[in-house]
């Protein structure tokens, strides 16, 4: 569906420029929902420009479905992304308009009759759950409610992709979780390719069936969400993943458990799809002659399953200890000792 082939964009000359997208090449399947995730000046927003066409690349090519969009220019490029819409952070409405003028915009652009348009406009604002609201001003929404214009908008032109930009980033996390079961829904009723940018790691775990992570205009990970969460290899991919697998005060705890503790091992658990349901620990204390303390424990649920990690203190004699780890990894559960006492 969206093929990116050493995709590099540089500003600045060529000696002394910057790459914001350095040699980038991954492929995006139809109908999935592909998440693009990096800190600050990682090179994800000038990525989404080039997927759009509202920037070039210095070299490299772009291709979605059978066109490819680095080959064209004027009313061809003008033409083709009309079928790849944006949905933005900050909404970008009009706010002379009313909900459903805001939706009927691009097909006013467009030059579609009032009658298909006007049809199509109620079909939107149902579909995004903004019936009722049709001769609102932006002025008199919430922040939900206006990203959720800015998709019924985007999808007015019965897009192929649709690009959301940092679109939950405005939003407090209950409207954000609104809005990515909304995405949701969209990409599973309309089979729609969408592409997600953020600097969220629980945006990726929400909705996402791949992520590629960036940084340095760099992707210098890419993979199921599910495996990398299970085993991430960057650097920067494992301080994503701790936002969301790590429960805040993680490391207070384990300083807290080193001060009142003068024995045993901290070792981390891993749990992975059915492996979350399964009663590990209960048949590991009734199996072996060791003391088990919970620290902490989070379980995280992912497109492709569900993903959790529990930290433990083990006391008791070493040899035992080493037979209830030994126990753990038959079991499937991937284990890591983080310290001894």
């Amino acid at each position: 569906m969206i093929q990116l082939s050493k995709v590099e964009k540089r500003f600045g000359s060529k000696e002394n420029g910057i790459a914001a997208v350095d040699g980038v090449s991954f492929t995006i399947t139809e109908g999935e929902i592909f998440g693009i995730i990096g800190y600050s000046g990682a090179g994800k927003s000038t990525l989404i420009r080039l997927l759009n066409g509202l920037d070039m690349p210095t070299s490299g090519s772009i291709k979605i479905g059978k066109r490819e969009i680095t080959a064209m220019k004027g009313q061809e490029l003008r033409k083709a992304r009309q079928k790849i819409s944006m949905v933005f952070q900050h909404f970008n409405l009009l706010w002379s308009r009313t909900v459903k003028e805001n939706i009927a915009f691009p097909l006013e652009i467009a030059d579609v009759k009032k009658a298909e348009r006007d049809r199509k406009v109620s079909e939107l604002i149902d579909l995004v759950g903004l019936a009722g609201r049709e001769n609102a001003y932006p002025s008199q929404l919430s922040g939900g409610q206006k990203q959720r214009v800015g998709i019924a908008r985007a999808l007015a032109n019965d897009p192929e992709v649709l690009l959301c930009d940092e679109a939950t980033s405005a939003l407090d996390p209950e409207t954000t979780d609104s809005i990515l079961e909304l995405l949701t829904s969209i990409n599973e009723r309309l089979g729609l390719t969408i592409v997600l940018i953020t600097h969220e790691m629980h945006v990726i775990r929400k909705i996402c069936h791949r992520v590629a992570v960036m940084e340095a205009g760099k992707v210098v990970e890419i993979g199921q969400v599910l495996d990398v969460f299970q085993s991430p290899q960057a650097p920067v991919t494992k301080r994503f993943v701790s936002q969301v697998t790590e429960p805040a005060g993680t490391n207070e705890a384990l300083g807290n458990l080193k001060k009142d503790y003068s024995e045993g091992t901290i070792i981390k658990l891993f749990f992975i799809g059915e492996r979350t349901e399964q009663p590990v620990l209960a048949n590991l204390i009734r199996k072996y002659d060791v003391e088990v303390n919970i620290v902490q424990g989070n379980i995280s649920q992912t497109k492709g399953g569900a993903y959790g990690t529990l930290l433990l203190q083990l006391v008791g004699e070493k040899a035992e200890m080493d037979e209830a780890i030994a126990y753990l990894h038959e079991q499937g559960v991937k284990t890591e000792v983080i310290g001894n006492e």
